[in-house]
């Protein structure tokens, strides 16, 4: 599985840095990771909804640390690539 495409959207609301979509091997998308900056750091929030008890479950994740590490590393990557304004283009193009 290789993140063929990350899009960044930049936000600075407290905590939520942005929002990021990552495509995955050029044909399944991910809508709705929120880039936030934690007590111990950046790190990334999987898309989720709120239970009827008010809890949250995300909708898509990682299911090892191992794969959650890798997909964090890039989008972190591109985020932070984005917010210093060194990207080419307003959508990063992920190469392997």
């Amino acid at each position: 599985m290789n993140i063929t495409e990350i899009r960044i959207s930049l936000h600075d609301h407290n905590k939520l840095k942005a929002f990021a979509s990552v495509t995955l091997d050029d044909c399944f998308v991910i809508r709705g990771l929120k880039i936030i900056k934690g007590a111990k750091g950046m790190f990334i929030a999987m898309p989720s909804r709120k239970r009827p008890d008010g809890t949250y479950q995300d909708i898509a994740h990682p299911i090892n640390s191992e794969t959650r590490n890798w997909m964090e590393e890039k989008i972190l990557r591109a985020y932070e690539e984005k917010a210093e304004g060194t990207e080419t283009e307003a959508e990063l193009e992920v190469s392997e």
